[in-house]
């Protein structure tokens, strides 16, 4: 009887599964520098590994391995007043366009670096919420956003009725519109002054940029922060981050999804 008890005492071994599980849940967290949280992990398990992981059973397994997502208090960009055309609001909040190129989205952020800041600026396709142009810079002119809108332009090979949206700050000024205008068949869009909720997808993406990859410090300087920003929009954010409004695919899984079905549909038509 006593060395049965003692028997039950023992614990369980744990099989080659759940090493495996749990091996690949800190090489996920490792890879977003420590950003994600149990959905984000739960859904790369399933999209990348094949393995079904409850969004509970990811964050137990988390907290038991010492797991915890690390979050930052957020600012909030303001921009400077400044003379320039003022466009109406012809989104309007319809954040979800049926197909790649139809509305893009732009703004700018700033960025922590040693001795200051440098800005970002992004220009999103709402679609799948990819990134398809962005520019970094120590000064948030209409030149940076500008940089940003022909990065797109030229990346998605010149499309015609594409809808770009942004605020009214700086770096809308003149010299922003001339280089819209120099994008043939792409409309302007602007939110309500003082309304971030106009643009609230890219606002979205700057918060995860912040939260999941920018160090709470920030950069030495503007060359590092570039190429920590670079990273994370090419090899973490488009490719490997699964998206809540893409059901958890990434922004060039979902992308890639909608191209194959379209072009198999143009060869059965």
């Amino acid at each position: 009887m006593k060395s049965s008890y003692y028997y039950g005492l023992k614990p369980k071994p744990i099989s080659l599964e759940a090493v495996k599980t749990r091996a690949l849940i800190r090489q996920i967290f490792n890879d977003s520098k420590h950003s994600a949280g149990a959905r984000s992990i739960a859904a790369i398990m399933m999209n990348e590994h094949g393995i079904k992981l409850t969004r509970y059973i990811a964050g137990k397994l988390m907290a038991q391995m010492g797991l915890q997502s690390r979050q930052i208090k957020m600012h909030k960009y303001k921009h400077a007043d400044n003379t320039h055309k003022i466009h109406g609001n012809l989104l309007n909040h319809n954040f979800s366009p049926t197909a790649p190129n139809q509305v893009w989205t732009g703004d700018v952020t700033y960025i922590r670096i040693k001795g200051g800041w440098c800005y970002l600026a992004v220009t999103l396709d709402l679609y799948a919420r990819r990134i398809v142009g962005f520019s970094v810079s120590d000064s948030p002119d209409s030149a940076l956003t500008a940089k940003a809108l022909q990065m797109a332009y030229q990346t998605r090979l010149k499309p015609s009725g594409v809808l770009f949206h942004s605020d009214q700050g700086t770096h809308t000024s003149k010299t922003f519109a001339e280089s819209v205008a120099s994008c043939n068949g792409i409309t302007q869009s602007m939110s309500r002054r003082g309304n971030c909720w106009d643009n609230a997808p890219t606002e979205r993406f700057f918060r995860s940029l912040k939260t999941e990859w920018i160090p709470k410090g920030g950069y030495e300087n503007i060359d590092e922060a570039s190429t920590a920003i670079t990273d994370y929009i090419g090899g973490y954010y488009q490719t490997v981050r699964p998206h809540t409004f893409n059901n958890y695919l990434t922004p060039a899984e979902k992308e890639k999804r909608y191209f194959n079905k379209n072009l198999l549909s143009g060869v059965l038509d």
